[in-house]
């Protein structure tokens, strides 16, 4: 995940440099890159709610319509306006072999044999794992020269994300729970 940065509000000096910073980072590695933006329209019910809320503790009359005031406003603002978050990700790929390198019978036989795929050793794995994150870590620093900051994504968060993406109106409602409380049978 990757936070943003407002480009029309930097001087022009400072875009000049995001711009040549950024030409850098396209440049400085040769292996595919997928740049996700991820828009949902605002929903700010549950701060609407809790307005209403302290709108019918107040006890002073005075406060309690510029509260219903300020909770009309901004529900209409939101209404009209419609106000989008956004979200950035960087997708760092990894394929240690690429189907160019194998040869016509190896990639028949996997297709017979799946799981001779998916059997990998530990060191095989933890040699692969290393390169990915020297990948990920070559992306997060030449982010850091455009001034943006990255963060790795753990599990339970990847779980969250593409469940958001394929559910956008079912995750407001209904919450996932977190993977070291799922069951497996």
């Amino acid at each position: 995940m990757v936070s943003s940065i407002n480009f029309a509000l930097k001087s022009d000096d400072e875009q000049q440099a995001i711009i040549s910073a950024y030409m850098q980072f396209l440049n400085s590695f040769d292996y595919p890159l997928q740049i996700v933006v991820q828009s949902r329209k605002l929903n700010i019910n549950k701060y609407l709610d809790k307005l209403k809320q302290a709108e019918k503790e107040q006890v002073n009359e005075l406060l309690k319509i510029q509260i219903a005031d300020y909770r009309n406003y901004v529900a209409e603002l939101v209404k009209i306006g419609d106000i989008m978050t956004k979200k950035f990700y960087v997708v760092v790929p990894y394929n240690p072999l690429s189907d160019k390198q194998k040869k016509f019978w190896t990639r028949l036989t996997e297709v017979f044999t799946p799981t001779s795929l998916i059997r990998l050793s530990e060191d095989r794995f933890l040699k692969r794992r290393k390169d990915l994150f020297q990948r990920v870590n070559h992306i997060i620093s030449n982010l850091s020269s455009m001034s943006l900051s990255a963060s790795y994504l753990d599990t339970q968060s990847l779980i969250e994300l593409f469940y958001n993406f394929y559910n956008p109106e079912l995750a407001e409602s209904e919450k996932i729970a977190e993977i070291n409380k799922i069951r497996l049978e």
